[in-house]
């Protein structure tokens, strides 16, 4: 009885998590502990042998909405077996093995071949179910239970990767993929939102089950396609050769898909997409194996949910929730005052959460985190980067007040709020403000002062009374060696690279000042267009906005920082102490009649055969400028594998991309360009 107590409880605690997430759209837990919750069930039903009438273990999906028009699938659309780690992995493949081996043993004179797999990524956003009759889309419509889904075809048409014709006219085929919002686009609607998107999972759903398909279109959903589950006049012998028919049909096919033989290589490719997921512009959160060979599929069958020859293998949950405890507000180098959430430590992608980012009081505002102290928020963690509040669990106000500062927390002095953001302007007697400007300065791609640090830059700020990186080349062994953990030993060894750091070139020396708003890139283009120092501090917004990756905002950020007398005084003292920010040396002829002649290109992703830095001076070489962002200057971008937010911004300018590197190579060697490569 007890266990029957238990199970009566988790099925209306679960499907009252499915109302909220299917039905109202609106989740009120994360995945990974509904996840928990769901795999507690599921034991217990395989223990007592009993499942009670709603179990959500008996259904694929939720509610149909009020106001959709029920769609019935030609096929059945599946839920898929899970496997929460290697070992069930391992499993499923025995029972495909045993099961193959059994009907071999059973038919020698048509034997099965040996089992080959598919790994294909699992999207995180809303399964779609598209209908085409004489190679027209008639019906589009969610999975809902499995067997009745509700049509959403006006809502996909505004997916602009859902062909509305295709070149297949000999019958009705359904075709099965993902309606999904890529991260770039998220991020770009919630900086104007009035309401802003917890996630692009609920962004996706949330358009694609919304009874205006105008709001559909505002979001900008993408789609990738993965399945025939119906067809009429054709047949398949292979997952490859359906996967070819999608693509030959206009379907948009993910290019990470992958096939073998061995399946300890499946498993090495898992773990190359686990650690590789967070660099995606879009959310998944597993990946799906799939056994290749369609008369295998067919031997092997289904259970009463979910076939036998698939599998989901699911990765660490990314997403969460806890308890935001307190804010505290941390001042940087430039001045501005970010607020820092501490949380309940929780778990998250394999390590303790305590501490989330808050980016200002815009992003508290606009996620509704004003009043959300005591209460449930949704966190986010993508690779080692600090993880971020998405939004408040409820809408309700019922938290605590986050007060916002109007003196710096530091040294006291008055704050300006700048847009969304709040600078304290005591530039020359902030602590935090100088240490992280002279940690910065001394950093690996600024001035490359070994041995030094953070804690370093604090003691002597403390000690000896170092206020701007020039006072570091006025030190002396006998003021070091005074220092508590200063021997002489440190001592030397620190003026030795504070001496050697005087010879660095004048792109380590421009991205060592921290002029606001640039990157190395920028500091090296500066450094090479203009190859003196004075040049660069001299030249105004119009010299430096018809430049490459220079807008007019860095333009006026640049002109203004060398505006500053403290600036220009310290620049000065530099020099004096014998600084010398040398000029790049003169560069290769470069070649004028190549492919990349003049043209300004970006490097996206992950190549394999070349570095991104051999490839960018393989470029330049040739001709080309490589920029570090995408803008309408671009003429060209290249692609590798998991390119992200700079790819989707290509494809959306419609700037020529190249995403095939053997392709790249043969142009680098003089090679004539392909059709697909002329710009």
């Amino acid at each position: 009885m007890d266990a029957m107590h238990t199970m009566e409880e988790l099925v209306a605690e679960l499907n009252k998590y499915n109302y909220y997430y299917y039905t109202l759209d609106a989740p009120i837990v994360s995945d990974k502990e509904y996840d928990a919750l769901y795999d507690k069930l599921v034991a217990l039903e395989a223990e007592s042998g009993i499942v009670l009438p709603d179990s959500p273990t008996q259904r694929v999906g939720g509610e149909l909405l009020k106001g959709f028009v029920p769609h019935r699938h030609l096929a059945p659309l599946w839920s898929l077996d899970k496997a929460q780690n290697i070992e069930q992995l391992r499993s499923w493949n025995a029972r495909v093995l045993k099961l193959v081996n059994d009907y071999n043993s059973k038919n020698p004179e048509q034997p099965l071949p040996e089992p080959g797999y598919a790994v294909e990524l699992k999207f995180d956003g809303l399964t779609l179910n598209l209908t085409y009759r004489d190679g027209r889309l008639v019906q589009a419509s969610t999975r809902g239970n499995g067997t009745t889904g509700e049509g959403i075809l006006a809502q996909v048409k505004t997916i602009k990767s859902v062909p509305l014709t295709i070149p297949f006219k000999d019958g009705v085929i359904e075709v099965q993929g993902e309606g999904i919002m890529n991260l770039s686009v998220l991020a770009e609607y919630n900086r104007t939102a009035a309401d802003p998107l917890k996630n692009a999972r609920n962004g996706a759903a949330g358009a694609l089950r919304n009874l205006n398909p105008k709001l559909t279109a505002e979001r900008k959903l993408n789609a990738f396609f993965y399945n025939v589950g119906y067809s009429e006049g054709i047949e398949f012998h292979d997952h490859q050769e359906m996967m070819q028919f999608l693509r030959d049909n206009r379907f948009k096919v993910n290019p990470y898909l992958a096939y073998f033989d061995s399946f300890d290589e499946v498993t090495e490719q898992l773990a190359e997409i686990e650690e590789g997921r967070s660099k995606l512009d879009y959310l998944i959160d597993g990946a799906v194996i799939k056994i290749t060979d369609f008369r295998i599929r067919e031997v092997l069958g289904y259970t009463d949910k979910f076939p036998r020859w698939a599998v989901a293998y699911k990765f660490e949950a990314e997403e969460t929730t806890t308890v935001l405890e307190s804010v505290d507000w941390n001042v940087g180098r430039t001045g501005k005052v970010t607020p820092l959430a501490r949380v309940e430590p929780v778990e998250l992608a394999g390590v303790t959460v305590q501490n989330c980012t808050l980016n200002n009081i815009g992003d508290i505002e606009r996620k509704n985190l004003k009043h959300a102290l005591g209460t449930r928020v949704f966190i986010r963690r993508s690779n080692d980067v600090i993880p971020e509040i998405l939004g408040k669990v409820t809408d309700e106000k019922d938290g605590g007040e986050i007060i916002y500062p109007d003196h710096c927390p530091a040294c006291g002095y008055p704050l300006e709020m700048r847009g969304a953001h709040l600078f304290c302007n005591n530039k020359l007697n902030c602590k935090p403000q100088i240490v992280a400007r002279i940690t910065h300065f001394a950093s690996r791609d600024a001035m490359d002062i070994e041995t030094f640090s953070d804690k370093t830059a604090s003691q002597l700020y403390d000690e000896l009374e170092v206020r701007e990186p020039a006072d570091l080349y006025e030190l002396t062994p006998e003021q070091l060696v005074k220092l508590e953990r200063f021997g002489e030993k440190k001592a030397s060894n620190l003026l030795q690279a504070l001496e050697e750091s005087k010879g660095r070139d004048l792109a380590s020396f421009l991205f060592a000042l921290g002029i606001p708003n640039t990157g190395k890139a920028t500091t090296k283009m500066l450094a090479d267009h203009f190859r003196d120092l004075n040049a660069v501090m001299t030249a105004n917004a119009e010299e430096l906005s018809a430049l490459p990756d220079i807008g007019g905002i860095v333009a006026e950020s640049i002109v203004s920082f060398f505006a500053d007398p403290f600036v220009v005084t310290g620049i000065r003292r530099l020099l004096d102490l014998g600084v010398q920010a040398k000029a790049p040396e003169a560069p290769a002829p470069v070649v004028t009649d190549s492919f990349f002649s003049g043209k300004t290109v970006v490097l996206t992703g992950t190549l394999q055969k070349l570095t991104r830095d051999e490839a960018a001076e393989r470029l330049e070489a040739l001709g080309a400028k490589v920029t570090g962002s995408v803008s309408k200057k671009t003429d060209l971008v290249i692609a590798g594998e998991k390119a992200g937010s700079k790819l989707a911004k290509a494809q959306t300018l419609g700037i020529p991309v190249i995403e095939d590197e053997e392709e790249l190579l043969r142009l680098l060697e003089g090679g004539a360009p392909s059709e697909g490569s002329k710009g």
